[in-house]
This record gives C-alpha cells, sequence and structure tokens, in this order.
C-alpha cells in the first residue's frame, strides 16, 4: 500500500491528529496531498513527518504561520533529510527559549499578582505591563466577584 500513499483515515491513525485537523492543515498548505481516479486523498508516507513537526511546533506554542513559513524552505520534492530539519529546530530554538522566558516570569509574578489583590492597572505590572492602559487613557476599574 505505501505505492498509492495512505488515506486521510490512516493518516490521522498513524499520526494521532483528526481528520479535520489534517484537512485543516492542508488548507493552510502545511501539507499536500494528491487524489486518486476517484478523487479520494492520498498522502505520501513523508507527510508523517511533517505532522509531527506540527504537533511538535504546537506543543511548544509555535503558531502554524511560523510553521508554514518553515515548511516553505524545505524541499518541495523528495523527502526532507535530517540537516533540513536541523536547521528547522535551529530556527525555533530562540523563539522557545524566549517562550520559556517569559512563562517563567509569568509563574514567578502570577502568585505575587493573585495575593496582593490591588487590582491597580496603573502600578500592576502583571495586568499592566508598563502602565499601556494609563498611557491610552483608560481608567483603572476593579473587577466584580
Amino acid at each position: 500500500m505505501p505505492e498509492q500513499g495512505l488515506s486521510v483515515g490512516q493518516l490521522a491513525a498513524r499520526s494521532g491528529m483528526s481528520v479535520s485537523a489534517l484537512h485543516f492543515y492542508e488548507r493552510q498548505g502545511l501539507i499536500q496531498s494528491r487524489r486518486t481516479s476517484g478523487n479520494q486523498r492520498r498522502y505520501d508516507r513523508a507527510i508523517l513527518r511533517r505532522v509531527a513537526v506540527i504537533r511538535a511546533a504546537q506543543r511548544a506554542g509555535i503558531p502554524l504561520a511560523t510553521v508554514a513559513k518553515a515548511f516553505a524552505e524545505l524541499p518541495k520534492d523528495g523527502v526532507p533529510d535530517q540537516a533540513d530539519w536541523q536547521r528547522l529546530s535551529a530556527a525555533w530554538h530562540q523563539e522557545i527559549e524566549q517562550r520559556i522566558a517569559q512563562l517563567e516570569h509569568l509563574r514567578d509574578r502570577l502568585g505575587g499578582c493573585i495575593g496582593c489583590g490591588c487590582l491597580s492597572l496603573a502600578t500592576c505590572g502583571f495586568v499592566n505591563p508598563n502602565d499601556d492602559a494609563g498611557r491610552r487613557g483608560v481608567p483603572s476599574t476593579l473587577l466584580d466577584p
């Protein structure tokens, strides 16, 4: 069956993704299929690797637009090799490191913010970093319990 390719159901089963997610990825240009004479989608086995990369990127918080941009740099014909995938992961390394730093900062400040109870948008660096609301003339408000 590898010569014929994987049906969307087979790809879903092998990748752990839903059929609707695979159709969405295809509409977004992240994966490609070909059509049989009966107008059924068939995917090359190499698409499994792309779907795995999409899943890993999503778990890391990488937007699909960033994934699409990276995939555009991969070879259109043939299977990307290890060097191609290494280049892709290296490009995301800095973005993931920044995301980790942001999450650590959020984690470290979350307890103090919730515990303080000030609800001051003018002074709270967690809810209103750099007083962006104040510069826009938005008054501080108390939230109803």
